[in-house]
């Protein structure tokens, strides 16, 4: 029974004695930055790209909601814009729900 605990014993100190306080926080650098350019960068990337195409929204401009809808856009707002989907069909939507612009000339080759 002894040869066991003394087993243990020596497995456990080995195991306490781990790398030096710089490994550690070099480590921990080390996921900061891959975390940074792999998830934050990015996502900043696309949100200011989204930014720069709502405040670009204009009458006429062709457009493409998140859930989906395609439509000529009528009129812009501050915050809203109204977007014809269909003759004397109107909808008012939020500026950032339109999820993407379109070439000019989309909605006649649908």
């Amino acid at each position: 029974m002894s040869l066991f605990s003394d087993v243990i014993a020596a497995e456990g100190g080995a195991a306490a004695q781990q790398g030096s306080a710089m490994s550690s926080i070099f480590m921990l650098v080390v996921f900061g930055l891959i975390f940074y350019f792999m998830l934050i960068r990015p996502q900043s990337k696309r949100a200011k790209e989204h930014k720069t195409m709502v405040e670009a929204l204009q009458k006429g401009d062709e457009v493409v909601t998140n859930g989906g809808i395609i439509g000529k856009i009528t009129k812009v707002g501050e915050s809203f814009i109204t977007i014809n989907i269909s003759d004397k069909v109107d909808i008012n939507v939020q500026k950032h729900a339109v999820s993407a612009a379109l070439p000019k000339g989309t909605i006649k080759s649908i």
